[in-house]
């Protein structure tokens, strides 16, 4: 689990750093889990890093109140399992979908930015 963490994790950062608009990224602790926020330009949506009770995914969590995990869903349908609103899962062992998951971590880092996000903020 925690050796999958740490690749999302460096692929936030990656992906972060790929966009101009995003800046410094802050990394915290919310309700015990590393959280990964926009604080220097508000760009985009928090993601958390961890894991759902009873699950053996890692899990990518993102404001339920957002429309993230519904766009993620719509488009990679069968690359990722989801959690309500909430989640994007991950097997813990296995190749990283890498390209797709930047895609995801690109959409949420620069969710405010997008003029269709402020419906559902």
């Amino acid at each position: 689990m925690r050796k999958r963490l740490l690749q999302v994790r460096d692929l936030i950062f990656a992906t972060a750093s790929a966009h101009d608009e995003v800046g410094r990224l802050s990394e915290t602790l919310k309700w015990g889990e590393p959280a990964y926020l926009t604080e220097e330009t508000g760009s985009g949506s928090t993601i958390r890093l961890g894991r759902l009770k009873g699950s053996e995914h890692a899990a990518i969590l993102f404001n339920c109140k957002t429309t993230l995990v519904g766009t993620f869903r719509e488009r990679f349908p069968e690359q990722f399992e989801y959690w309500q609103t909430r989640a994007l899962l991950l097997p813990v062992a296995g190749k990283l979908r890498t390209r797709e998951l930047t895609v995801c971590l690109s959409l949420a880092l620069t969710y405010h930015l997008d003029p269709r996000s402020k419906r559902a903020r």
